[in-house]
């Protein structure tokens, strides 16, 4: 930095031709200089001076002095423009991966589905549909179980305000607790006649064929991959939801949420379902307030609990969504849960057996008890085909038809049992296995 100096009343001043603050005049490269008469300046002050200035760049300054800027404060604000200029490359490569992205296809949902499919919405880090409140409001304020549930969520990386938010929303049903404490019993006046009638119907028959013509495809590749016979599979959806007919009306969270707080027997069990919704939700990037199900709080085609969701559900048509409202996505992960549960495929289910006294009526029968052939063949049980299936576990299952009278006597074998993992019921597994005998044998598959 170069400077001029000039004599003037007496007093040296300087120019600057470099940058300093309040300076904006930059550098110039040739020198110039101005040399003043010391002899002139030597002369009485009465006499006048000869002041020759040196010539200045014109500097151009501001009105008023500006206000020094240390180091620090500078640094400060060359750091927010970084970050400012870093969340702006990020927002605008986000842009451009959004629009490159390609759009999923979805298969056609089939005519007979009556309910959609909850919304997708994506998840902007404090929850999927950014609920949010101070504190919890609404039928359940200040529940102190509720409020430990929701802790105990926080530590499991939720955002406290956000599930504030979404349980605020949650409604107290009382059908709910009404249904729980009134649950239909399968061993009501009829037994298994009655229980049979409801799911081996010539209109449900018809319908599963209907099914199974429609998504051939797609159950022979669950065949293929899982090497689960198609029609246990139709034979699911026939029993839970009649192939999506019967979805159910209850939002989820409330069903959970009211079981969980109002069903004393199983509270902790209703606890456990509801702490797996709000992490598939999460996963899934649900709204929690969207799905719709049982009054269980069971989803889908196939009926999945959460924690059966967050276990067995798999993304079957590929569109990077496990979506149990889709029925590919329910042939799927049906197929998975029975196969995960042990399903061994070309294995027989369950056949009628004969029996040579009625010393049977008088053991213990059920999925949860376990017999060898010669077991049974030693109390005159035997299958009524004389061919044993070739599997060491072989239950007695006898079916009740009137309380106290007569009870229908069959044999069930291990694929039987794995379908009493779906449901723990010997009523509900033959009902499978009758209803997805007779949709095979109109298909055409069957023996």
């Amino acid at each position: 930095m170069k400077a001029g100096r000039l004599w003037l009343g007496g007093v040296m001043l300087t120019s600057c031709f470099g940058v300093l603050s309040g300076c904006t005049a930059t550098p110039q490269k040739t020198e110039v200089s101005t040399t003043v008469d010391t002899k002139k300046l030597a002369q009485p002050a009465t006499e006048p001076q000869i002041v020759v200035a040196a010539p200045v760049r014109p500097i151009t300054r501001p009105a008023s002095q500006p206000r020094k800027v240390s180091a620090a404060q500078q640094r400060l604000a060359q750091l927010r423009l970084l970050r400012q200029q870093e969340w702006e490359r990020q927002q605008a490569a986000k842009q451009q991966q959004a629009s490159a992205a390609p759009k999923p296809v979805r298969q056609a949902r089939p005519v007979q589905q009556q309910a959609q499919a909850p919304s997708s919405v994506s998840y902007g880090g404090k929850g999927v549909g950014h609920y949010y409140a101070a504190s919890l409001t609404g039928d359940f304020a200040g529940d102190p179980r509720l409020l430990s549930f929701i802790e105990q969520m926080a530590s499991r990386g939720f955002n406290r305000n956000y599930l504030f938010g979404v349980f605020s929303q949650v409604r107290n049903r009382d059908e709910v607790a009404r249904l729980w404490a009134s649950p239909a019993s399968a061993s009501s006046p009829g037994g298994w006649y009655n229980y049979r009638s409801k799911f081996v119907t010539p209109a449900n028959i018809q319908k599963g064929t209907q099914f199974w013509q429609q998504y051939a495809g797609h159950l022979q590749r669950a065949h293929q991959q899982y090497g689960v016979d198609p029609a246990y599979i139709v034979g699911i959806m026939g029993v839970e939801t009649r192939w999506g007919r019967i979805l159910g009306k209850h939002r989820v969270i409330d069903a959970l949420t009211t079981s969980a707080l109002t069903n004393q027997r199983r509270s902790d069990f209703f606890f456990e379902e509801l702490a797996n919704y709000m992490l598939m939700t999460r996963s899934e990037r649900m709204d929690p307030l969207a799905p719709k199900g049982s009054y269980a709080g069971a989803m889908g085609y196939g009926q999945f609990m959460p924690s059966s969701f967050r276990s067995y559900a798999v993304d079957f048509d590929g569109d990077g969504i496990k979506d149990l409202w889709n029925p590919v996505d329910a042939i799927g992960s049906i197929a998975n849960y029975f196969a995960e549960h042990g399903w061994r495929s070309g294995q027989e289910v369950a056949v009628p057996a004969e029996v040579a006294s009625s010393d049977y009526a008088n053991v213990p029968d059920g999925f949860k008890v376990k017999y060898s052939p010669g077991q049974l063949a030693q109390i005159g049980v035997a299958p009524k085909s004389g061919r044993w299936s070739n599997t060491a576990r072989t239950h007695l299952v006898a079916l009740s038809t009137v309380p106290g009278g007569y009870k229908e006597p069959w044999i069930g074998y291990h694929n039987f049992y794995v379908i009493t993992r779906y449901n723990h019921s010997n009523y509900y597994a033959m009902a499978v296995h009758q209803l997805a005998h007779a949709v095979k044998n109109k298909v055409g598959g069957g023996n």
